[in-house]
């Protein structure tokens, strides 16, 4: 890559993010008719996230853009997901919605408050902040398990959808996520509670210096 520019260098040092990014779109085409190959592909680009951002630090090619990249594809995906659960399930169709917005708006305000703030990494916070979120970002068999789960509710809520007479221990699996999926909407409106106090307090800090210079 000598004969590329530094940006393109940068832009081509993600190469599995850009798998990611395939094997959704993929699932997300096969949504309507392959249930199976579809849930396959959605999954197999979830686990990469899990192992691609370890093996990029672990290489020393971590970038901004990877990392952004990584959080985008986890938004897009779970929200179209939620868009076909919508069409299957209809009477739960506002409930899918409020998922979708806690989703994007809870992560969007972190990001960008912690961008504001000068963190490296949406994932990094204060650890004198919030415990819950502490746990949450510090601990990654913490954040492995709540993510994990969130998106097999959604996909075995999809999958059970096509099966007639489905195992009992799916829908003990169903439970369980569901549970897990119910805590990690928890910790997202924290997110956007303590996004909003971090936002707030950075528009107080700016006006009292404003104040200070008239």
């Amino acid at each position: 890559m000598s004969g590329l520019d530094r940006a393109t260098q940068q832009l081509l040092r993600v190469p599995a993010g850009y798998a990611r990014v395939v094997l959704a779109l993929v699932a997300f085409y096969l949504m309507p008719c392959c249930p199976w190959p579809a849930v396959c592909c959605y999954l197999l680009s979830a686990l990469l996230d899990a192992f691609d951002g370890h093996a990029a630090r672990a290489l020393g090619q971590a970038t901004k853009f990877g990392a952004m990249m990584d959080m985008l594809t986890d938004r897009c995906a779970t929200m179209c997901l939620l868009v076909n659960l919508s069409l299957l399930y209809p009477s739960y169709t506002f409930l899918f919605q409020l998922s979708m917005c806690l989703d994007i708006a809870s992560h969007w305000l972190h990001l960008h408050s912690s961008t504001i703030k000068g963190s490296a990494s949406h994932k990094t916070i204060d650890l004198s902040g919030n415990p819950v979120l502490r746990v949450y970002y510090t601990s990654k068999p913490v954040l492995f398990v709540m993510c994990a789960g969130n998106e097999l509710f959604f996909c075995l809520l999809y999958l059970l959808h096509h099966i007639q007479e489905p195992a009992a221990w799916l829908n003990w699996l169903l439970g369980l996520c569901g549970t897990i999926c119910l805590l990690k909407s928890g910790i997202s409106l924290l997110h956007l509670v303590t996004a909003s106090q971090n936002m707030a307090a950075l528009d107080a800090a700016e006006r009292e210096k404003a104040d200070k210079k008239q």
